[in-house]
């Protein structure tokens, strides 16, 4: 066992975990960290406890420091620099003509480096961009393509829920999102109402998805053949979280169906729900990051 605190460089992103180096931390203080990118500030998100070795990515780095006053000016400095930058860079991105939209960028705490997040709809050749960067700010550049969930995470707005989005206030990362989960939730298949700002799945269809996954086992889906109590019957209608269905009896009149509770019923023969290729096509691009 080691203990480790945790800390987090973004609002909301991935927790790191560092060696504390005998400080004494609290959630929220900032300290002076060693990190791949170089010397970065970050801010406490786990208070120190006892990690299993096997689970601490290797090697494990040591704060630095607690951040000072004349660390935390110098964040300060570098976020006042990153909007000069920023404007900088969409002139230059302007002038070069290339088909990318720049996000966000960020300084490190050391100025060692400035990093440029953009999103394109396909590769770039940015080297001329970069060279006239460097020669503008005199400094190492990277230019990181990102995708449209992780624009969505840095931009933040409101979801159609009205709240504000999941990713730009507490999700640490993106989990994978299927039209599956749309499917088995008895959602509409229409890409407006299941897709989020980033124009991608939307993330809160995993939320209850274990849920839905549970009442599934006992539920039997539209178009599956079963036994009521009054005969056998076609499901045409689910509600899942009240267990209530639909059916049309065999015998029965077109436009009359009988309302009846799962445990009522007993499966014959389970059904599939049909999505024609060209729709099951244009929906497969909600499922990409």
């Amino acid at each position: 066992m080691a203990a480790v605190i945790g800390v987090r460089f973004k609002n909301i992103g991935k927790v790191y975990y560092f060696d504390p180096e005998g400080h004494v931390l609290k959630i929220g203080d900032k300290v002076i960290v060693e990190t791949a990118r170089g010397i970065e500030c970050g801010e406490v998100a786990m208070g120190s406890k006892e990690v299993a070795e096997e689970d601490i990515p290797q090697p494990l780095k040591k704060v630095i420091r607690v951040a000072t006053p004349e660390d935390l000016a110098r964040v300060a400095e570098n976020q006042a620099k990153e909007k000069s930058a920023f404007a900088i860079c969409a002139k230059k991105i302007e002038a070069h003509k290339l088909e990318m939209k720049l996000v966000d960028v960020e300084y490190t705490f050391d100025n060692s480096k400035i990093l440029f997040y953009f999103t394109a709809d396909g590769r770039v050749d940015f080297r001329e961009l970069v060279k006239d960067l460097a020669s503008v700010f005199r400094t190492r550049i990277e230019l990181r393509q990102i995708g449209v969930r992780d624009e969505a995470k840095m931009l933040g707005g409101l979801g159609v829920c009205g709240r504000p989005l999941c990713c730009a206030t507490f999700l640490g990362g993106f989990q994978p999102v299927s039209i599956k989960m749309a499917k088995e939730q008895g959602l509409s298949l229409n890409p407006v109402k299941i897709s989020g700002t980033c124009g991608r799945l939307m993330c809160c269809l995993k939320y209850e998805q274990e849920a839905y996954q549970d009442l599934l086992r006992s539920t039997p889906t539209v178009n599956s053949l079963i036994m009521t109590p009054d005969g056998q019957g076609m499901v045409t209608d689910v509600n899942l979280l009240t267990g209530m269905l639909q059916v049309k009896l065999e015998g029965e009149q077109d436009g009359v169906v009988r309302t009846y509770n799962v445990k009522q019923v007993k499966i014959l023969r389970s059904g599939k729900v049909h999505v024609n290729r060209e729709e099951m096509e244009k929906l497969r691009e909600l499922e990409k990051e």
